[in-house]
């Protein structure tokens, strides 16, 4: 879909929709006021009648209105408050698309610029607009015998006062992008487990380079990682026939001496739980384990998109978690690249045991900051539901900034506590360390086993077991976040 900005009067726009706001109390705005105006009092007639109370994301469609150029009209209510919050204004969004997707107008102008949201700017606006209505595309049929029909709406223009298009420009771009980068992360996730395995997600990440000349890709295979002295890492995909890797995506956009930004992605191609094997109900949704390794791509397609003066470093730990004669038993014990020993108690706590090698790895880079992304435990999903991703870290400043720019991205995180007591909870009479701490603060222990390979740099933890997918029915399939989380907290290290 392409997005236009533009500064024009609305009665002289030739379009086949053009969309404008209406407030509870039949209350017009600005811009539908002055469609009414041009059109003879038609809209408020028809207001009259009760057919659209004007509430969030309430619609309602009119054709061929007298004297204007637009073929139907479309009415949005934008609801009594005079800020709207991020979920009413995408509530709105998404409506429009709605409507506009059953249309056969190749085209539409959304002259909504005069809504206020809270906390955000014409910039701000655009983005979530842009992001909302290029999400709301997404399509995914790669696997269907019968494809989608294609779309009639190939445009959409935001109509925006002069002073404001630069801004709404930008915003546009900056969506654009973003919303590029969770399509690339939602078809990685929706790809089936027998064909999205370790060295298809090496090809993915050669191929993202092979079209960027500041991109350079690095795929460490068993022999390397053995090397390395990686045995946790390698001790998650010994059960499996599908071969582990470790993949090193490096971005040169800032300086050369700067330090890079590092990005760590969880990517468990398929889960079984290995030999402490999961339920069968549900487990196709085990493909979905490696969506930390795939937003961390998504994130990178984003960033490239955008050509961001940045280093950035991005490390992907990818393996397939198999039950097998040479599977990983309960009870072993591993030695990590750290030196630090684990007694693997629960095989289906395995992301942590590829990413504390990772973790391990990512300190040759010097990093100002490392943000680890994984669906790590169900337990995240049970305390914060499937809205917000959880967090921790061991630097609060770091903290704080993912929060604003979750915040910001309408991606939000809660950070949860990383207290030493914790940390007990992981004691082993035989290792350094086991790999699970029980029943109780599963999130948490979880955090607290990864912190303790990441005390040579600024580290956080996003644990995106609820955020990644929607589980279950005909909505099933991959969100796509948190690229909009990480490619904001990177557009806020560079203002």
């Amino acid at each position: 879909m392409e997005f236009l900005v533009k500064s024009a009067r609305l009665e002289t726009l030739k379009t086949a929709t053009l969309v404008v706001a209406v407030g509870e109390g039949r209350k017009l705005g600005a811009a539908a006021q002055a469609v009414d105006a041009a059109a003879g009092g038609a809209i408020t007639t028809l207001l009259k009648r009760g057919d659209l109370a004007g509430k969030v994301g309430q619609t309602l469609l009119l054709h061929s209105l007298p004297n204007l150029k637009a073929e139907r009209v479309l009415l949005v209510g934008s609801g009594k408050e005079r800020e709207l919050s991020d979920r009413q204004f995408r509530k709105m969004i998404a409506a429009v698309n709605g409507v506009l997707k059953g249309l056969g107008g190749s085209d539409a102008v959304l002259a909504l610029s005069e809504l206020a949201v809270k906390g955000r700017d014409a910039y701000g606006k655009a983005r979530l607009m842009v992001e909302t209505l290029a999400d709301g595309a997404y399509v995914f049929d790669r696997f269907k015998s019968q494809k989608a029909d294609p779309k009639a709406l190939k445009k959409v223009t935001l109509l925006v006062e002069k002073a404001d298009q630069a801004e709404v420009e930008r915003g546009s771009l900056h969506a654009q992008a973003i919303a590029n980068g969770m399509a690339f992360t939602r078809d990685l996730g929706n790809l089936p487990p027998n064909l999205c395995h370790p060295s298809f997600i090496a090809e993915e990440a050669k191929a993202l380079a092979k079209a960027h000349k500041n991109l350079k890709v690095d795929v460490l295979d068993e022999k390397k990682l053995k090397e390395l002295g990686a045995g946790a890492f390698l001790a998650v995909a010994q059960g499996s026939e599908q071969p582990p890797r470790m993949i090193v995506l490096n971005y040169q956009g800032g300086k050369k001496d700067d330090k890079p930004f590092a990005l760590v992605g969880k990517g468990i191609t398929f889960d079984t739980g290995g030999i402490s094997i999961k339920p069968a109900a549900g487990m196709d949704e085990m493909k979905y384990d490696m969506c930390g390794a795939a937003s961390v791509l998504g994130t990178f397609r984003a960033v490239l998109e955008l050509q961001l003066p940045i280093n950035l470093v991005g490390l992907l730990a990818c393996a397939e978690n198999m039950p097998s004669g040479g599977a990983t038993r309960p009870g072993d014990i591993v030695t990590t690249m750290s030196g630090q020993t684990v007694e693997i108690l629960n095989t289906d706590a395995e992301g942590r045991l590829v990413l504390c090698d990772t973790l391990t790895y990512a300190e040759r880079f010097k990093p100002q900051a490392v943000i680890d992304i994984a669906t790590l435990t169900g337990a995240c999903i049970v305390a914060l539901g499937s809205n917000t991703s959880g967090l921790m870290g061991n630097n609060d400043a770091l903290v704080k900034q993912i929060l604003k720019a979750g915040e910001y991205a309408d991606d939000r995180a809660w950070q949860l506590p990383l207290f030493d007591e914790y940390q007990e909870q992981l004691d082993s009479p035989f290792a350094d360390i086991a790999n699970i701490g029980g029943p109780k603060a599963g999130t948490i222990t979880a955090g607290c086993f990864l912190s303790r390979f990441a005390k040579k740099f600024h580290w956080a933890h996003l644990d995106i077991a609820g955020t990644a997918w929607v589980s279950g029915g005909k909505d099933k399939g991959a969100t796509g976040r948190p690229v909009p989380l990480l490619t904001q907290y990177l557009l806020d290290r560079i203002k």
